[in-house]
């Protein structure tokens, strides 16, 4: 794994700097993950180019100040690009088995997928039927991932696990939702082979070092956003001391840059990340979006083109919402 020395942090711009090329836009989504079917995001301009702003509508200010500071961090603090391409994985909603063949088709080359498991009103049985269909289309050598969102308990996890665990899982993201919760379930499935990724006990928490100072996962999930940034993720990353996967908070082509040139800095050798997650979207804010082509992505900054920003723009009551946000989480930072 490589680390970086990350610069130091951007100050924060003033609210009619970041307003004065302020967008809001609603994407279309090719199927429901994560609760939704438009992805709302700001895209915001600095003088290194366009970066992004779209904590999930439910988080408070509090939480969503560090994803302005990562937007200031990527648009108003220049990057390296450290690589040209970086591996990613394909995506698997928790769709029915049958429709996975459909889903991988749009992840050209990729050798990973990373598929959802626990959904709420679907059960064990779909999610086993779900990682089957996937490994029949991709192959045994190919690596296959799940992720639980921290749905299940313990005891459930380990019984979906022990179920999962024959079709070869290179790690079970965020099986539990607690650090405690995720140390026992790594200590009781010590000798079944599946390693156990920490994302939302990283990226939600206070302390985003809690889960490697206590031993409960194997492998870090970091999003550039959520952790404040390149800089400030590059840090976690730095004092974790443990292999990391860079995954997209499902942005559009604007935050996927911003992970790119994370995953290019700080992704350990041999997982892929999963910042594919534009194949998701119907529609982008660029001509050139960032997809993955022979299952890698560009590592680029994007171009954002006016007719898509218009063709894409929010509901002007959407938009009002997200400037007060913006508003109120600029107040946050700069408290």
């Amino acid at each position: 794994m490589t680390t970086v020395t990350p610069p130091p942090t951007a100050p924060i711009p003033s609210i009619d700097e970041l307003l004065a090329a302020a967008h809001v836009v609603a994407l279309p989504m090719r199927v429901r993950f994560r609760g939704i079917t438009v992805r709302q995001a700001m895209l915001l301009r600095g003088p290194e180019g366009w970066t992004e702003f779209s904590p999930f509508v439910e988080y408070d200010d509090a939480e969503a100040a560090a994803w302005l500071r990562a937007a200031v961090d990527f648009g108003w603090r220049p990057h390296r690009a450290d690589a040209d391409t970086v591996p990613v994985n394909a995506t698997v909603p928790a769709v029915p088995a049958d429709a996975v063949p459909d889903v991988l088709a749009r992840y050209p080359g990729c050798r990973t997928a990373k598929v959802k498991v626990a959904e709420p009103g679907t059960g064990l049985a779909d999610d086993v039927a779900r990682v089957r269909a996937v490994r029949a289309v991709m192959g045994d050598d190919a690596a296959v991932r799940v992720d639980a969102n921290g749905l299940w308990s313990v005891d459930d996890a380990a019984r979906a696990l022990e179920a999962l665990a024959p079709f070869g899982l290179q790690y079970a993201e965020q099986p539990c939702a607690t650090v405690p919760e995720l140390a026992a379930l790594r200590r009781r499935l010590q000798g079944l082979g599946v390693a156990i990724a920490a994302d939302e006990s990283v990226r939600k928490a206070e302390d985003p070092l809690a889960v490697a100072r206590a031993g409960a996962a194997d492998v870090l999930v970091v999003k550039a956003q959520p952790l404040g940034g390149i800089t400030a993720a590059g840090r976690v990353v730095a004092e974790a001391g443990l292999p990391c996967v860079v995954s997209s908070a499902l942005d559009t082509s604007v935050g996927i840059s911003m992970g790119a040139h994370l995953a290019a800095a700080v992704a350990a050798d041999g997982f892929a990340s999963g910042l594919g997650t534009a194949a998701m979207f119907r529609g982008d804010v660029t001509a050139r979006p960032i997809l993955p082509q022979d299952g890698r992505i560009a590592v680029r900054r994007v171009d954002v083109a006016p007719d898509l920003l218009e063709r894409h723009a929010a509901a002007p009551d959407r938009r009002s919402w997200w400037i007060e946000r913006l508003r109120r989480t600029h107040a946050v930072l700069t408290a």
